[in-house]
Parts: C-alpha cells; sequence; structure tokens
C-alpha cells in the first residue's frame, strides 16, 4: 500500500561471469559455492560461502578476490573454517551455510548463518546464528543458540538474512517461514521477508511485520539483501514456486524492491535488472544475491543452477 514515492528506475546488470566453482579442491570441496557473502579484506575482497564433501553437509569455506576485478582469485583456503554443531539437538546440527557479514564497532567480522538440522515430521527447520572473527578466518562457536529464532507470530523458520547499520541500530531483514505445503507428494517450505532491529547485533526485536509480501502462498522469498543509494534503500532477492523448482519453470529468479525508510517497501520485480542466462551455468535458475559496494563499484554476487551445485558468480551494475 506504501505510496509516498514511486521510484521509476531500473537496475541494469551487466554478468560478468563465474568465479568459481568447486571440482574437489583439498578433498572436500567436491560440490557448490553456495549463497556467497562478500566483506572488503585487505583492499581487497573475502567471499565466504558453503561447500560441501557429500551432498547433504555444508561447510564454511573463503576465498579472497581482486576488489577490481572479482573474477580473479587471489587465494582458496585449503581448510573449513566452521562446521556443523557436533552436539545433538541443536540448530545446526546438520549443516550451516553463511548468510551475512558485517563488522562491528570493534572492527570484528560478525558473520550471520543459516543452520540446518533433519526434523520427523518435514524435511528440516532452520534458523539464524552468529559467530565472530577477529582475523577474518578463524570463527569460534561462542553459544549453542541461535540469535535470531521462531517466536509465536512467526513459528516455521528464521533465516538467509543481510542487514544494514544505520544511526546506532542494526537492521536486519531475513526470510520467515510462512508455511509448509504438500505439492505433488512432497512438502515445500514458502517464506516472506520480515526485520528485525538491534543495537548490538546479537539481541534483537522482531515484530512479525511483513516487509516484502508473496505474491500467492504457493511462492517462497529468501536471501534479501539491502543497499543504499542515493538516499534509496534497494533490495533484491530471490522467489521461485513451490512446484518444478529444483530444476522446472518456478525455479528461482531474483526479485526487487525499495524504500526510503527501511520500514514500507515497494515490490516491483521488473526492475531487478537481471535473469537467467539463455545458457550455461546460470540458465535455469539466478538465486542467493548479495548487493556489495566496493570503491566506485556495485557488484552482486550470486548463484546459478541447482541452488549453487555449479558455482558463484558475479555481475556489476552499469
Amino acid at each position: 500500500k506504501y505510496s509516498k514515492y514511486n521510484y521509476s528506475k531500473t537496475m541494469k546488470w551487466s554478468k560478468r561471469g563465474l568465479i568459481f566453482a568447486p571440482s574437489g579442491e583439498f578433498g572436500w570441496m567436491n560440490t557448490h559455492a553456495q549463497v556467497p557473502v562478500p566483506i572488503e579484506f585487505n583492499g581487497n575482497i573475502r567471499i565466504y560461502f558453503g561447500t560441501r564433501k557429500v551432498n547433504t553437509e555444508s561447510k564454511f569455506a573463503y576465498m579472497d578476490v581482486d576488489i577490481n576485478d572479482p573474477s580473479k582469485i587471489l587465494y582458496l583456503h585449503d581448510k573449513p573454517i566452521f562446521e556443523r554443531n557436533s552436539k545433538q539437538g541443536t540448530f545446526d546440527e546438520h549443516g550451516v551455510i553463511p548468510a551475512a557479514a558485517i563488522r562491528n564497532k570493534d572492527n570484528n567480522i560478525m558473520l550471520y548463518y543459516t543452520g540446518w538440522s533433519r526434523r520427523t515430521s518435514i524435511p528440516y527447520g532452520n534458523l539464524t546464528g552468529l559467530v565472530v572473527s577477529k582475523d577474518g578466518g578463524n570463527f569460534d562457536r561462542a553459544w549453542d543458540g541461535p540469535v535470531l529464532t521462531t517466536k509465536w507470530n512467526e513459528p516455521y523458520s528464521c533465516t538467509s538474512p543481510d542487514l544494514i547499520y544505520e544511526n546506532g541500530k542494526y537492521y536486519m531483514f531475513y526470510c520467515a517461514g510462512t508455511d509448509w505445503l504438500e505439492v505433488n507428494g512432497d512438502l515445500s517450505h514458502t517464506y516472506d521477508v520480515k526485520m528485525a532491529i538491534s543495537d548490538d547485533g546479537i539481541n534483537w526485536i522482531q515484530d512479525g511485520i511483513t516487509r516484502v509480501a508473496q505474491k500467492d502462498k504457493y511462492e517462497a522469498i529468501t536471501r534479501p539483501t539491502i543497499i543504499k543509494i542515493d538516499d534509496i534503500y534497494h533490495m533484491l532477492f530471490c522467489y521461485r514456486g513451490s512446484n518444478e523448482f529444483r530444476d522446472g519453470k518456478n525455479s528461482y529468479r531474483i526479485g526487487y524492491a525499495y524504500s526510503d525508510n527501511l520500514f514500507e517497501w515497494v515490490r516491483d520485480d521488473t526492475k531487478a535488472g537481471i535473469g537467467p542466462s539463455e545458457e550455461g551455468w546460470d540458465s535455469k535458475m539466478i538465486c542467493y544475491p548479495y548487493l556489495f559496494k566496493a570503491k566506485s563499484n556495485i557488484y552482486l554476487f550470486y548463484n546459478g543452477n541447482y541452488f549453487g551445485k555449479g558455482g558463484c558468480g558475479f555481475a556489476s551494475l552499469e
């Protein structure tokens, strides 16, 4: 219903290609470079991502790329930097995937992540955790619980966030589960986008208000990412249907919303300015976007086919 103004510009992206697709590096990077999370590091860009030795368990890895040309890999770390929790019953006992990174007032890197746990009545549960690093490469689990979790008006999941620091507060946008739907004999999770606010990045107030709504009950919106340009907040996210979305017509696409106050958003997917290629690694699916400003450039890091199984790439804003 928000109609304070009508932002008419459309983002225009130039695809720059694939950066990295795992192929057995170090004996444990066998598949996926999933959900790329960039942060400026020592004058270049460090990208955290989820990768797998086997198909069902993700762990953190990272690579450093050139800040002027992210297609140039400068360094690929040879060991996992963060893995699933070994304690039974924890929210992240079956896998971890990075989601967002930001530096705090002490210049430490706060890395938010999605933790996965298998369930019986549904395939999985997923919530948001946090680890902190002083050097950008060593992350320790300070506690076993999530920092963003379900509550009375968000009963299913809270995950895949991005955040922005404005006027002394952290504003986090994340996908909140709306339902589990049975479609063609399979259960499919659906999400919308909600917001939480924090003074310290650890303790969050969740108001349960939908900020970007689903087009219908079958749509899943995930991995919102935020950037501020000329006093306008721009959000990209990926969305899919609940039927034939793994490798079909309802696979992930990139959507767009804008706001001038962080609280009220106008969704207009036609302004996203990027879609699948006609062929290649991102021809069937385009997902898990992350907006990142590097010097005078604005990059979009993202995954392609099969939820990042084929690697991650990037585009630049014209």
